[in-house]
């Protein structure tokens, strides 16, 4: 049975028919906790986040990263969401504001029907997935607060089985790497962003301050699938874990090469963005790095989990430099992932939220309902 599951949904994928996977919340009616003429209110704030480092990638740097953090109330209940949007995903405030007053949340008057409130979010407008990744993450929050319980948990997870996080080091002179590396002091596997040709000098650099394992995020940066696995091998012999997106996303045949003849997981970033994407790197990739921010929120995130792990491909969560709303959601899913690289709230100066706690490199889950975070900044949302 379950391998006739596993060729439907792989058959289904890849026509562009995904399966239908149900969502947890269809499983609980919670009524005690509505009063008559209760509704959605939903307000937005833009912010910016203040980086601690430069951060630098195989194509662009920036020391802030936008954001928009959203709410919605219903009754004495309040749900927190984030959408962060750093240039290349190509919103802003201003374009996430445009979307935003396109809403009427205010006539939904049961936060349970989340399939019904998120279908509506998604079909006002095309794109703009951090915008309405925000407003999937502050309804969860929500629903979770009137369940009483942690999204991990509704999901059936156990938070126990959350994994280490990574925790990123930009591109850099090998002084600041190494100086970048010392300060990541305790964390059990390192992300090391390549690509702008001093990729060995960057690895050896990590490597005369430590030896825990890395995995390296090359944002596209290489451009000959030979040199590729020629890096890829270099990199199998200092202890790397996995290569994310080597080459070019529009490079899928070079990339699938170079997937076949590696001795490393090469996992999809910028090739995937949301479930319907996942048919163009099945073959292609052997992971899949899944962040809500690209693909529209936790609803979305879960079915492109289900959907790796039926097509048998690593699963990793990510994340943007956000605040800890944002990150903690992601962290919810952790259980369930290979790899988490769940680190963004620790690169900013100017937390609005506090949530998961990361000790000796692994990630501890709040038992707070929810996504399980608490407000700490005085910011109007």
């Amino acid at each position: 049975m379950q391998t006739n599951r596993r060729n439907f949904l792989k058959t289904g994928l890849l026509t562009g028919v995904a399966a239908p996977i149900l969502h947890s919340c269809q499983l609980f009616e919670n009524r005690n906790n509505m009063k008559p003429g209760d509704q959605l209110v939903f307000s937005f704030q833009p912010y910016e986040l203040q980086l601690k480092h430069v951060f630098t990638l195989a194509s662009s740097s920036r020391a802030t990263t936008p954001v928009m953090l959203t709410k919605i109330r219903f009754g004495d209940y309040v749900g927190y969401g984030e959408a962060s949007m750093p240039p290349y995903l190509g919103e802003s405030h201003e374009t996430a504001t445009a979307f935003y007053r396109k809403l009427n949340l205010a006539q939904f008057n049961d936060p349970m029907r989340m399939e019904e409130i998120i279908d509506y979010v998604d079909n006002i407008a095309p794109g703009n997935h951090a915008a309405k990744c925000s407003i999937d993450i502050a309804l969860h929050d929500l629903v979770g607060k009137m369940l009483n319980e942690p999204w991990y948990r509704l999901w059936g997870f156990s938070k126990e089985k959350a994994p280490s996080t990574s925790f990123t080091i930009g591109i850099d002179t090998p002084e600041v790497v190494k100086e970048k590396t010392r300060e990541a002091a305790g964390f059990n596997i390192l992300k090391i962003k390549l690509g702008r040709g001093t990729d060995r000098e960057i690895i050896n650099a990590v490597r005369s301050v430590t030896d825990v394992p890395v995995c390296v995020d090359v944002n596209q940066g290489w451009k000959d699938r030979h040199e590729a696995l020629e890096l890829v091998h270099f990199l199998n012999e200092n202890g790397c874990v996995f290569v994310e997106q080597p080459m070019p996303k529009d490079q899928p045949d070079d990339v699938a090469w170079l997937t076949e003849n590696s001795p490393l997981p090469i996992v999809a970033d910028e090739a995937v963005q949301d479930l319907a994407d996942m048919k163009k790197i099945y073959g292609v990739y052997s992971g899949v790095n899944i962040k809500l921010e690209k693909c529209g929120g936790l609803r979305h995130a879960h079915m492109m989990m289900d959907a790796a792990r039926t097509l048998d491909m690593k699963v990793m969560i990510g994340c943007m430099t956000a605040t800890s709303c944002a990150v903690t959601a992601g962290a919810q899913l952790s259980p369930f992932v290979d790899w988490a690289d769940l680190d963004g709230n620790l690169l900013i100066k100017n937390d609005v939220f506090e949530g998961l706690k990361v000790e000796n490199g692994k990630i501890i889950l709040p038992d707070a309902p929810g996504i399980g975070i608490r407000k700490i900044s005085d910011i109007e949302i």
